[in-house]
């Protein structure tokens, strides 16, 4: 990359990031967690449609289908067995185009069907067909919003006035927390500790250099004899999570597993079927995690619900995907900078690819100022906005997890 420092066709503004990390907190809601599931199922439905609009017309249509709410059933939990009593109730609702011309698009078919698949795969101590009651509420999109939406034949326009943020490089504790997770839900959840639901969640809190890790796993009573058998299974599940933190630097670590037992009361954490979906909690879309995977409180993060908003032209997904593309390409490119925070703004209309503002915020490692890598930095951000195209097919393959 040149010295010279090019114009971008956009605002860039560079400040310097100071960095305080005596205290973190980094949060991650589990695959079977109310939230979670709901996020996935939005997403899931919006690539659906993505990929039968494109088999159909050869192009994606209008639709953002990233409002989803799970109304949790009733069960009665046992060691040895128990029984979902009132299903579960998932309400899919957002706009999608049902009809090209005189052919319908099996909307509601899409939604449900794709929904069915997920918790099959995804949740594998329920019955999706039985524990599940699934309804789709999809209408057709404003006509302003189709229209312009229409219009985004050459570049897409963006279809909301809003911003993404991303931050770069995850610290070692964001990286543990993925890890912890990421190691209970890959597992032969069949044969490997089946009584370990899929409704996991992850709180890390590090003051100084003390951790402490609150985890939530939802047990399952069919695969426990009695309340012996599930204190073992919580003690297990601590020893992974103090292997897992330990790998990622963290020696030492104070780890709590269903920190609201009362054993001796015979209040537990057990479920029938892995989710606290079935009887005590319920879900929405954009409650969980933000894109890369968690809730970091003392970090950049947008309130948006990028799942479910379409991958082509609502820059509320968009930009949050590349606004962590830039800050991680600055941090692998420029030796000095040791983090970064970017923040992208959007004005509904313009072209995706000229938001209206970047904002970069650089910590560097040896107090180089920010702006004295204003060339070098101006062109990678350049070059990302320039490939934001790009980014959105990646986005319709499905290989990008935006929860």
């Amino acid at each position: 990359m040149g010295a010279s420092i090019m114009t971008p066709a956009f605002d860039l503004v560079i400040s310097p990031l100071v960095v305080t990390d005596e205290v973190e907190v980094v949060e991650r809601k589990g695959t079977g967690h109310p939230d979670t599931i709901c996020d996935a199922l939005a997403e899931t439905f919006s690539l659906n449609l993505c990929r039968e609009y494109l088999r159909r017309t050869g192009r994606v249509l209008h639709h953002n289908v990233d409002k989803a709410l799970l109304c949790g059933g009733r069960a009665a939990a046992a060691f040895g067995g128990g029984e979902v009593i009132e299903p579960i109730r998932i309400f899919l609702a957002g706009r999608a185009v049902s009809a090209v011309g005189n052919e319908i698009i099996p909307v509601r078919d899409i939604a449900v069907e794709g929904s069915r698949a997920w918790l099959k795969a995804n949740l594998h101590a329920l019955d999706a067909d039985r524990h599940f009651l699934i309804d789709a509420m999809v209408q057709q999109g404003s006509q302003d919003l189709q229209a312009l939406f229409a219009r985004s034949h050459q570049v897409p326009l963006a279809n909301d006035t809003s911003f993404g943020v991303g931050h770069a490089p995850l610290s070692a504790l964001e990286r543990a927390v993925l890890a912890i997770e990421q190691r209970l839900h890959a597992r032969d959840r069949n044969r490997d500790r089946p009584a370990w639901g899929e409704d996991t969640k992850v709180m890390a809190v590090r003051n100084g250099g003390r951790l402490d890790l609150t985890i939530a796993c939802a047990m399952i009573g069919r695969h426990l004899e009695d309340a012996e058998g599930y204190i073992e299974h919580k003690a297990a599940l601590a020893a992974l999570a103090r292997d897992c933190a330990s790998e990622h630097g963290f020696a030492e670590c104070h780890v709590v597993v269903n920190a609201a037992d009362d054993i001796a009361a015979g209040s537990l954490y057990l479920t029938v079927t892995g989710t606290s979906a079935e009887a005590g909690d319920d879900g929405q879309v954009g409650r969980g995690n933000r894109i890369n995977g968690l809730i970091t409180p003392l970090r950049p993060m947008s309130l948006e619900a990028a799942a479910g908003k379409n991958p082509v032209s609502h820059v509320g997904k968009i930009y949050n995907f590349l606004a962590r593309r830039i800050a991680e390409a600055i941090v692998v490119a420029v030796p000095e900078v040791s983090q970064v925070h970017c923040l992208i703004v959007s004005r509904i209309g313009a072209p995706i690819s000229a938001p209206a503002l970047v904002h970069l915020r650089l910590a560097t490692k040896d107090g180089t100022p920010p702006d004295g890598l204003r060339a070098t930095t101006t062109e990678l951000v350049a070059h990302h906005v320039g490939k934001v195209e790009e980014l959105s097919r990646e986005l319709m393959s499905g290989k990008m997890q935006a929860y």
